[in-house]
């Protein structure tokens, strides 16, 4: 039988269907720690290919090429200065962008301009220069980072207080923050250069993944909001029905958002060559990929591992499952307590598992 996504989605909101994401959070974190770690280690070992925007330097642009072999401009270079980094990309389909350290002798600048303007057989005219000096470098990094610090500053702030739950708020702050670590170590494993339009993608990327956690934090609070009162199912199993719930929403966004950034990233990018459209759409592509996951599989189960440090949640977890333990005995039927175990008895209103069975009293003589 053919799959039906319109019914699947369906069965997830009313509980007819679930994905235990809560019951199974260990593993979740498990492949987190494991993706974070690869990342540490990639950028400890690596290390970000910082643009020269970042670290100064001399660049030269060489237009109207036939080829763009990298080794053409390195060896041009270090025809005149040997000793220098040489960084060599392609910009467009007859342009190549090589970049050193800064050449302060107007000697060796011109020769490597000649250099560079014969290995590609161009005229000198279509060679340009120039150069950005350590300062302005070290103000973009700085901003950058400021740029970041304010971001999750707000970002906490606005959660604190929508949510009025500082653990929702750290839950998502902390999936954020291992959203662009895991972006960064993808960005560092690659090896493309990291420049401002990498910066303003990171930044993109955080917006987006902080949307995607409120709206499934909302559903978890409109959830949980009435938790304590009840005896019928968890915080956790309210929480993993509000994540299934929002599940196909998820989907559905992230592939909506994908799909334009994948078009620049395979498209403007691999056949166009052109490097600040390259330089964007990988971090945009990556974030959101990312992002999408952890308002998923991260966000909410963290939140639910920091409300179990509650005392209240502890007290009412440990009542709801006595309560279902007598249940069990007394011959309540399977599917009632599945209902509670995913969280949807007397939830849903609709759903016919939305009544959940009574235990049956005993006939007195």
């Amino acid at each position: 039988m053919a799959f039906n996504f319109a019914q699947w989605g369906n069965d997830l909101y009313t509980g007819q269907r679930s994905y235990p994401i809560m019951q199974k959070r260990r593993i979740w974190f498990s492949i987190v720690a494991l993706f974070s770690a690869v990342s540490i280690a990639i950028i400890a070992m690596q290390g970000l290919n910082l643009g020269i925007d970042f670290r100064g330097g001399s660049e030269f642009t060489v237009s109207g090429v036939t080829s763009t072999d990298e080794d053409t401009a390195i060896d041009a270079v270090h025809s005149v200065a040997p000793n220098q980094e040489v960084l060599v990309s392609q910009v467009g389909d007859g342009a190549v962008r090589v970049q050193t350290a800064e050449l302060t002798d107007d000697a060796e600048l011109n020769g490597v301009r000649d250099a560079l303007a014969e290995a590609y057989g161009v005229p000198a005219g279509e060679v340009t220069s120039g150069f950005i000096g350590p300062t302005w470098g070290e103000s973009v990094s700085q901003k950058a980072l400021y740029g970041t610090l304010v971001f999750v500053a707000a970002a906490a702030a606005f959660m604190a207080l929508y949510f009025r739950a500082w653990r929702m708020a750290l839950a998502g702050i902390v999936a954020v923050l291992l959203d662009l670590l895991v972006s960064a170590g993808v960005y560092a494993a690659v090896g493309w250069e990291v420049t401002p339009s990498t910066i303003i993608g990171f930044l993109t990327i955080l917006g987006f993944s902080l949307y995607d956690k409120v709206v499934v934090f909302d559903k978890v609070r409109e959830n949980t909001a009435t938790v304590l009162e009840q005896t019928r199912s968890t915080y956790a199993e309210r929480a993993n029905l509000a994540v299934n719930q929002t599940f196909v929403r998820s989907i559905n966004t992230s592939v909506v958002a994908l799909l334009p950034v994948a078009g620049i990233l395979f498209v403007g990018a691999f056949l166009l060559g052109a490097g600040t459209l390259k330089d964007l759409s990988l971090s945009l592509f990556v974030g959101i990929a990312v992002g999408a996951a952890s308002s998923i599989f991260l966000a909410p189960p963290l939140d639910v591992t920091f409300r179990q440090s509650d005392a209240k949640i502890k007290q009412h977890t440990a009542k709801v499952l006595a309560a279902r333990q007598e249940l069990m005995g007394e011959g309540a039927s399977d599917a009632a307590l599945a209902a509670a175990a995913a969280g949807t008895a007397q939830l849903i209103p609709g759903s016919h598992q939305g009544q959940q069975a009574q235990p049956r009293r005993k006939k007195g003589r």
